[in-house]
């Protein structure tokens, strides 16, 4: 009999863990729902530090740390604002591990944004990787894979 697939979840809170490190995430388009989809497995206080939902574009700088200035230069759907919000959480939550998500849910652009464009940074405070993501589907879905992207980048980065 075949072993069941393990959730992302618990996967990345085995692989963080097992390394004794700590993760955070400043969502905007997911609106919680990385810390809450992490928050499922059992134990994961000691995993998951904490986060912010940075849904509107002032609270990216006043609860995540971005600098008002890139979101002025870049708009808040953009890969350097993924980089701040990553960056910022994993500080101010002292995190190993920063996420940073913002993009668009849809059902409309914003922006210039198409519906499915997500940004989504990863910072460990030595470096912070940024990927650019076109996801399929309605609100309920991008939201969810953007999720799952975020928690599979950082299973790459563990290795």
């Amino acid at each position: 009999m075949p072993e069941p697939t393990i959730p992302a979840a618990a996967r990345l809170h085995r692989a963080l863990l097992s390394r004794g490190e700590t993760v955070a995430a400043a969502e905007s388009l997911t609106a919680g729902l990385f810390c809450a989809t992490l928050a499922t497995v059992p134990g994961a206080s000691a995993t998951l530090r904490g986060g912010v939902v940075v849904y509107a574009t002032e609270l990216k700088t006043a609860l995540a740390g971005v600098p008002a200035g890139l979101l002025t230069a870049h708009g808040p759907v953009s890969p350097e604002a993924a980089a701040a919000l990553a960056e910022g959480v994993r500080e101010r939550c002292g995190a190993t591990w920063g996420i940073g998500l913002t993009g668009v849910a849809g059902p409309d652009p914003v922006d210039g944004h198409r519906p499915g464009r997500v940004y989504l940074g990863i910072s460990d405070g030595g470096s912070t990787d940024v990927v650019e993501l076109d996801l399929p589907g309605d609100r309920a879905a991008v939201r969810e894979a953007a999720v799952t992207a975020a928690m599979d980048g950082l299973l790459a980065r563990l290795g």
